[in-house]
């Protein structure tokens, strides 16, 4: 399953006009078969029990102008590709109209438009993700696996232990059969895909993880050492209120195929957002100091910061660039307030990014050149955010780059910094600049 998932996403990715078809490389072309279903009153029914995993795209009336018409094919193409590809899996596509087919999507708990949702058995999955075939169809691949993973030798455990970059769940049980591994399951379906969850019946695994008999761990991303949840054995609310309690991590990567559900889940209305390339050296050694950063305030529930690789989302760069004014060739980090999103993507969805209005890269991570721009507005922003994301740029600037508060800047400054402050920096506290001497205020 893995493998062939693998497969899949990649032939999708790389499907494009011009692309030769070769042994083993035949990349998948719509064959102009249509397969998604407008589903409606007199057909849902029927259509939810042809197929063991069903994706909907909820969508607004469809205007009478060429753009929106075009808009809507260009969508509807994209699930007929996805529909083709998962065809021999059981996986249906539909459509269904917020206006000509209210009454079915109340029935069915429809409530976004332009959303994607998911039906699989008895639970709905909301898609929070990119809107693109190849990302959809890798999210329905692991809708279709079982939501719990099992673990039963040193491969699979050096599997588990790679996970690195979301959460995860691990628990240890006597069986299949135990009560205690089938509250696990129902927990594990709540949040299935996004949250993995894996379990182990075998006692010398369970040793390795140091857990006891129907004990579960739970791993924040980029975090060495789990969080074990209190008074097992736990049942299934126990889990899910957990998680839920648990789930905001201090750092987070941004990813496709949950891209709005990370993006949505702000501290009144901010985001500490980190721009990196994994890949480059230099935004690898960034990468790694924010890890460090993470782990030193895991439990500073003020500080959550979102993780951004370039490269997953290409065609958002030159938006991101031209937004934050910032160049993406080198790692940058800054405070965003996403109630004021600039609309980018379809459908009105809010991408990532914020109109910062008055802010402009800083030198260092305390002032602009020469120093703060005065009067820079984000209404609401909370100064507890910054104040702890300012905590952190000594260790992400100071300790690397000879930052100090005597000289006020960074020698071989590789990294710079974007900040979007909502109060006049006169109200700013005299000691987050680190420099007695840096003039607190400068017009523009």
């Amino acid at each position: 399953m893995k493998w062939f998932k693998l497969l899949l996403v990649l032939l999708l990715a790389a499907a494009g006009p011009g692309a030769q078809g070769q042994e083993g490389l035949d990349f998948p072309e719509y064959d102009g078969i249509d397969r998604v279903v407008d589903v409606n009153a007199k057909n849902y029914k029927s259509v939810l029990k042809k197929f063991s995993v069903l994706a909907l795209l909820y969508h607004e009336p469809v205007g009478d102008d060429k753009a929106s018409q075009k808009q809507f094919e260009l969508e509807e193409l994209i699930l007929e590709l996805a529909a083709q590809v998962l065809e021999e899996k059981g996986v249906g596509f539909g459509l269904v109209d917020s206006e000509k087919d209210a009454a079915v999507a109340k029935k069915l708990g429809l409530t976004e438009e332009d959303s994607v949702y998911v039906f699989k058995e008895d639970e709905m999955i909301e898609y929070d993700g990119e809107f693109a075939a190849d990302t959809l169809v890798e999210f329905l691949l692991d809708v279709l696996e079982d939501p719990v993973e099992l673990i039963e030798g040193d491969r699979e455990l050096q599997a588990f232990d790679n996970i690195e970059d979301e959460p995860k769940l691990i628990g240890y049980f006597k069986n299949e059969e135990s009560e205690h591994f089938k509250a696990f399951v129902d927990a594990a379906e709540e949040f299935h895909p996004y949250i993995p969850f894996f379990a182990t019946f075998d006692s010398k695994v369970a040793k390795k993880l140091t857990l006891k008999l129907n004990e579960i761990d739970y791993y924040e991303p980029f975090m060495d050492k789990p969080v074990t949840i209190p008074d097992k054995p736990n049942s299934e609310e126990e889990i899910v209120q957990f998680i839920e309690e648990h789930k905001r991590s201090t750092l987070r990567k941004l990813k496709p195929d949950s891209m709005y559900e990370t993006w949505e889940d702000d501290m009144d209305g901010i985001h500490i957002v980190a721009f990196a390339e994994e890949d480059d050296p230099d935004g690898y050694e960034f990468l790694e100091i924010l890890k460090d950063v993470a782990q030193d305030n895991t439990d500073n529930p003020d500080l959550s910061i979102i993780w951004i690789d370039p490269e997953d989302f290409p065609l958002l760069i030159p938006y991101w660039e031209k937004t934050f004014d910032i160049d993406l060739s080198q790692p940058q980090i800054g405070v965003v307030n996403v109630t004021d999103v600039s609309i980018q993507t379809r459908r009105g969805r809010p991408c990532v990014g914020a109109s910062l209005a008055g802010s402009r890269p800083l030198c260092n991570p305390w002032g602009c050149d020469p120093c703060w721009v005065e009067g820079a507005q984000c209404p609401g922003f909370p100064q507890s955010v910054f104040q702890t994301c300012a905590g952190a740029m000594p260790r992400l600037w100071g300790n690397q780059h000879g930052w100090s508060p005597a000289r006020g800047h960074a020698s071989n400054m590789r990294w710079s910094c974007v900040f979007c402050m909502d109060w006049s920096v006169s109200e700013m506290p005299r000691h987050w600049l680190h420099s007695a001497s840096r003039p607190p205020l400068c017009s523009r």
